[in-house]
């Protein structure tokens, strides 16, 4: 009997999905475990498999389309058997069961026929017009021309001044493009006039053409868009800031490296650190959940990731007990996953505090929006030279500025500040931080 293939929930913040591409066609046999076709989601392209055996009769979603969660993605049932009934069904079970851009295109063909207007084709630009657009450049503007200076009678249309002026400068009057009215002469056309040249020296206008791209808003920008915009506005944030000497860090780092197989970043030592300190301050390890605040005892530190679509946060699972080339080495695979858009959701699922590091691209110092649930989220910066006064004496020190971004429905301003002096600590500290753990 033909059954339909549903759109999966692949996330758990996932509401549609996009069909990158479909990797069976109409007509073929499939069996249990076939991937049919790859799907884009709101973290990550991720493979369909089909827990069902039998012929592809239908396909409901096209490639590069969007469809919702429990959206019809395909019908499969053995070959030549009738389909449609179980369509009709499925879509009188739900039939606001449609991607945004189809209630879009849906909702303007309604709108032709309520008005009683034909129904034109949509045309849309494809991929290869834009391309041959660009090729060829903007069009071409050509600057308007002054109407000819003399009247249809073929008498000269120039004001009085312009003509007593131009008797005393020798200059013939039919030669000139008036500027004025018209395309009469003015005392402007005659004082701009350049001798040897015919054209009045009025200074040239520019003439620009206004020209943009709209970008299509994938999955993952916009499901970020909208959890952002919910942890912007929804939890009340504050912020703050401490600055740290490095100076001790980066010795220790350098000897670290020496004898380490895996290359340790600051970041992984931050991470190393922050771990720590949260196992100090539990409350900023902490989530709102509307009745109750949840104290977690794990710590898992999501560590974001810039890939081209947007920003993609792996997590780093009981990171208070790994060494730093565990995190190292973690932290790189998954950075990589992320840039390949292999990412899991055992991935990127279940964090309990989030750090955001922009050092690396010279940013001194930056505020981050808060990573739901987490409670709280980390805004590293760059480490910079700077004159620092130490037991009265001016010298110069690496410094590295932190940003706590807090949910004060969850952390108060002395619990935030109070874990900012233990990472102060960690970090000033390498013999405290590093023998709480092997290297």
């Amino acid at each position: 009997m033909a059954e339909i293939i549903r759109m999966p929930k692949m996330s758990d913040t996932m509401t549609e999905g996009v069909v990158s591409k479909w990797l069976k066609k109409v007509g073929d046999e499939i069996k249990s475990g076939d991937v049919l076709a790859e799907i884009e989601t709101d973290k990550a392209t991720m493979e369909f498999e089909s827990y069902q055996s039998g012929t592809l009769l239908y396909i409901g979603v096209p490639e590069g389309k969007a469809a919702p969660v429990d959206g019809v993605l395909a019908v499969i049932g053995k070959s030549g058997e009738e389909y449609q009934s179980l369509l009709d069904e499925a879509n009188k079970a739900a039939p606001k069961q449609e991607s945004k851009e189809t209630a879009k295109e849906n909702g303007e063909s309604k709108k032709a026929a309520a008005s009683g207007k034909k129904e034109e084709p949509a045309q849309k630009t494809t991929a290869k017009e834009v391309v041959a657009e660009k090729k060829e450049g903007p069009p071409k503007i050509t600057a308007p021309v002054s109407p000819s200076s003399s009247a249809d009678d073929g008498k000269i249309k120039a004001s009085p001044l312009a003509k007593r002026l131009a008797e005393e400068k020798g200059i013939d009057l039919s030669k000139l493009k008036g500027t004025g009215d018209g395309g009469r002469v003015v005392k402007r056309d005659i004082d701009w006039f350049k001798p040897g040249s015919f054209v009045s020296g009025a200074p040239q206008t520019f003439v620009g053409a206004e020209s943009f791209d709209e970008i299509p808003v994938s999955q993952m920008r916009k499901t970020i868009a909208k959890r952002l915009s919910e942890s912007k506005f929804t939890a009340p944030h504050f912020y703050l800031t401490m600055e740290i000497n490095m100076d001790r860090m980066m010795d220790a780092r350098e000897s670290i490296n020496a004898i380490s197989t895996t290359k340790i970043s600051f970041n992984d030592i931050i991470i190393k650190a922050t771990a720590a300190s949260l196992r100090q301050h539990p409350k900023v390890n902490s989530a709102w959940q509307g009745e109750t605040i949840r104290m977690n005892h794990h710590i898992h530190i999501g560590v974001a990731v810039a890939v081209d679509e947007g920003l993609l946060v792996p997590v780093v699972r009981f990171a208070d007990g790994k060494s730093l080339s565990q995190i190292a080495q973690e932290v790189k695979e998954l950075s990589q996953k992320a840039k390949d858009k292999k990412l899991q959701p055992a991935d990127w699922e279940g964090n309990t505090f989030t750090i955001s590091n922009l050092g690396m691209f010279g940013i001194e110092e930056f505020t981050a929006i808060i990573n739901t649930p987490d409670a709280c989220i980390l805004a590293v910066g760059g480490i910079k030279q700077t004159p620092l006064v130490v037991n009265g004496k001016l010298r110069i020190g690496n410094v590295m500025k932190v940003t706590l971004s807090c949910d004060h429905r969850v952390v108060d301003g002395v619990t935030g500040s109070k874990f900012l002096q233990t990472l102060k600590g960690f970090l000033e500290n390498p013999v405290i931080l590093f023998g709480q753990n092997s290297i």
